[in-house]
């Protein structure tokens, strides 16, 4: 019989050690750019065998330290068919962690909450270009497994690169992405200054000055037309004395004489043409010019006459 306990003292509680690091570029074969664009590392098969012989949570979550300068992060893997004793990671991910080709880095085998919420802040201007940035973002994550807070994370968009930085991840600071509802906020891009709002410019006072229904009050001559005329009468039947009268007491009527006043009236699809009908009687000699009188002219012949 075999005592499987024999072997438990020798397998390690969790996935922990160290490789030498390098970009993806400098992975033998064909340029694998979906590796560059998400936050999945690729592993030696050594990795493996150690992993499927553990109690490891799927889906496989490593968190990466840099214990040189105290820098961490998390990521998925991807593939173990890195040469042994090497780990290739995302460039961007080794900037975040001020990592160089061939430096010692840690990794570790990780679970994490499902995400809930996140804040990113694009490190420049230009992210507002972008006409849905919401949108963009989905379509980038699909490459990544989990976010952690403080993350300087790389986002390509029509042959632009654009950085955003991760601001707050919830419930925790790192947080799985693997097929999760989460809510997305962004922060004013670094360098975003509110445009200033002009003060509104003052009419001036000719302008503001609307006392006919809209009317500029330069296009009303207020004449001498009384709104109501007359003189006030006391309750007791007494008319009152001229000495009680003020000028002024009855309004004006507004009368309308300029030329130019939109007809605030007018219907759509209707014409209207104005005329002002000339009567004799409107004339006289005093006037300039002939008088008109309907009807009347001398004949002209086209054949001269005869002498």
């Amino acid at each position: 019989m075999f005592n499987f306990g024999m072997f438990a003292s020798n397998l390690p509680l969790s996935f922990n050690t160290q490789y030498r690091c390098y970009s993806v570029a400098m992975l033998n074969g064909n340029e694998r750019k979906d590796v560059e664009r998400g936050a999945k590392i690729i592993l030696p098969p050594s990795a493996l065998d150690i992993l499927t012989r553990l109690n490891i949570v799927y889906p496989m979550l490593f968190k990466l330290t840099n214990h040189r300068l105290k820098k961490y992060t998390h990521c998925g893997v991807l593939e173990f068919v890195a040469d042994e004793g090497k780990a290739y990671i995302p460039h961007w991910m080794m900037q975040s962690l001020l990592l160089s080709e061939g430096d010692l880095i840690n990794i570790q085998s990780a679970t994490l909450p499902v995400a809930t919420f996140a804040k990113f802040q694009p490190q420049t201007v230009d992210f507002l270009d972008i006409t849905d940035p919401k949108a963009v973002l989905e379509k980038v994550l699909r490459s990544f497994a989990c976010l952690t807070k403080g993350d300087l994370i790389a986002i390509k968009y029509n042959d632009k690169d654009y950085e955003l930085l991760v601001l707050e991840t919830k419930p925790q600071d790192a947080v799985s992405i693997i097929e999760c509802d989460m809510q997305v906020d962004f922060a004013p891009p670094v360098g975003y200054v509110d445009p200033k709002k002009e003060p509104e410019k003052k009419k001036p006072e000719e302008e503001d000055e609307m006392s006919f229904d809209g009317i500029p009050e330069e296009y009303i001559d207020r004449g001498t037309e009384k709104l109501f005329p007359g003189t006030g009468v006391t309750l007791h039947g007494k008319k009152k004395r001229s000495k009680d009268i003020v000028d002024g007491d009855s309004p004006v009527k507004p009368i309308i004489i300029k030329r130019g006043i939109p007809d605030l009236k007018y219907k759509i699809g209707t014409l209207v043409f104005k005329r002002k009908p000339i009567r004799p009687s409107d004339q006289t000699e005093n006037n300039s010019g002939p008088i008109f009188r309907a009807f009347e002219g001398e004949g002209v012949s086209l054949r001269k006459k005869k002498l």
